[in-house]
């Protein structure tokens, strides 16, 4: 049997039983790796170097964190929330609730896709905006996978079709792969590629949004998460517009979240809303809210370590390629199948590319796809997995936001109908992309 797809089966059946993410991590990787033909001293060691690949991306989590605190304090997200309940109205009625819930799901679905590429921030707005907003939710009943799915379509679908902000990186790595793999192509192609792949996260939004999730849900109201009185000033909301804009300056300029999040605290802290001796317990407190975020990446880089180490990725790929023949549509689904096994495994869209395109562009050329199809298919299938990866950012940041009341389950309120309604119409359309392109 293959390690990859052991380690992923004993990670996704450990968390499904409601195991901790961080520990089925470990033990998928410990299996996987003995699996491999690593010893366990090897297996340990490959595990624990692994760790320090996603040292910076930890530090950015937590850094990430203090300045969701940060910003908190100042004000704005009682601002925005205010301004939102006011839209919503206080009106009882089944239309109003009707319209209350349409522009909270909009609202909500908007700053998602912006954080992807017109202002890449990507999952540092859900710690800072969603736990206000929990408290009209709960009025309204609305249930809160509909939301994780929403904010986990706006953390992947912008990223995956449009080429800006954390889209033009995704898109360059893909370039990049495939001319080192041997198809040189034009990075404005990829969006006409990954349109029709695009279109089938658009159908899962819908099925979420209008079937799965329209029903209400009762949550219980904790005072932990209703929206505080917070004092606000004019210039306390201008500094902390300020320092967002500080943050994603640095962040584009300096390519680094860590200095980004530091620039915006910054700006914050010399803004004079938070007070010296306060910054210490709030920089801690918005650590320790990020803090499972950021131990699941350690998890995941470890994961992906003693994967990559054990060979059986390449191995799995051309198992694949073996079964093929010259069957273009059996060859696009089980392309797509590999790149869900081992996004799943590895939690991120970004890293699973230059794994897949080295095999998966010649097999594509040789087996006659055209450059467009081939755009398609190594898109998709390094997309796939990442919506519904316990061991993922699109997946962890929504829980981040959702479960701050211990409501709000990680891997069946977050992973599975993330799984369920957006990496079975990627399959679907990523191969019908395929055979049209």
């Amino acid at each position: 049997m293959n390690a990859v797809v052991i380690a992923v089966l004993i990670m996704l059946i450990l968390s499904l039983l409601r195991v901790n993410v961080v520990f089925a991590l470990i033990a998928g990787a410990l299996v996987g790796g003995l699996t491999g033909g690593l010893s366990i001293d090897k297996t340990i060691e490959v595990f624990t170097g692994g760790l320090g690949g996603s040292a910076s991306v930890a530090l950015s989590y937590a850094l990430l964190g203090g300045f969701a605190i940060s910003i908190s304090k100042t004000g704005l997200p009682n601002l925005i929330v205010e301004s939102v309940l006011k839209m919503v109205g206080k009106n009882e009625e089944s239309k109003a609730k009707t319209y209350s819930k349409a522009l909270i799901i909009l609202f909500i679905l908007l700053m998602a896709c912006f954080s992807q590429n017109l202002i890449p921030i990507h999952i540092a707005f859900i710690p800072i905006l969603i736990p206000p907003l929990l408290k009209v939710m709960n009025e309204l009943k609305i249930d809160r996978r509909l939301i994780a799915s929403v904010l986990t379509f706006g953390l992947t679908a912008p990223y995956i079709l449009l080429p800006a902000g954390f889209g033009k990186i995704f898109h360059d790595i893909l370039a990049t792969n495939m001319a080192e793999s041997g198809l040189a192509i034009n990075v404005s192609d990829i969006p006409k590629a990954m349109l029709i792949p695009t279109a089938g996260l658009l159908v899962g939004l819908v099925i979420a949004v209008f079937i799965s999730y329209r029903k209400s849900r009762e949550y219980e109201q904790y005072e932990a998460v209703q929206l505080e009185s917070t004092k606000y000033s004019k210039v306390g909301i201008i500094f902390s517009i300020l320092a967002i804009v500080a943050a994603l300056v640095v962040q584009i300029v300096l390519d680094s979240m860590v200095f980004g999040a530091l620039a915006g605290i910054v700006v914050i802290y010399l803004s004079g809303s938070i007070k010296w001796r306060e910054a210490d317990d709030l920089l801690t407190e918005g650590m320790k809210m990020m803090a499972f975020i950021g131990f699941v990446m350690l998890s995941a880089f470890g994961f992906a370590a003693v994967l990559k180490e054990t060979g059986h990725v390449d191995e799995l790929v051309k198992q694949a390629a073996a079964m093929i023949g010259g069957n273009q549509s059996l060859a696009a689904i089980l392309m797509l199948l590999v790149g869900l096994l081992v996004t799943m495994g590895i939690g991120s869209s970004f890293s699973t590319i230059p794994i897949i395109a080295t095999i998966f562009v010649p097999l594509s050329l040789e087996l006659g796809f055209s450059p467009m199809a081939t755009i398609a298919l190594v898109g998709t299938a390094a997309a796939l997995g990442d919506a519904g990866s316990p061991a993922s950012d699109s997946t962890l940041g929504p829980t981040s936001g959702l479960n701050v009341d211990g409501q709000h389950n990680h891997i069946w309120d977050t992973c599975v109908p993330t799984f369920i309604h957006y990496n079975i119409p990627l399959i679907v359309f990523g191969w019908i992309a395929a055979m049209v392109l």
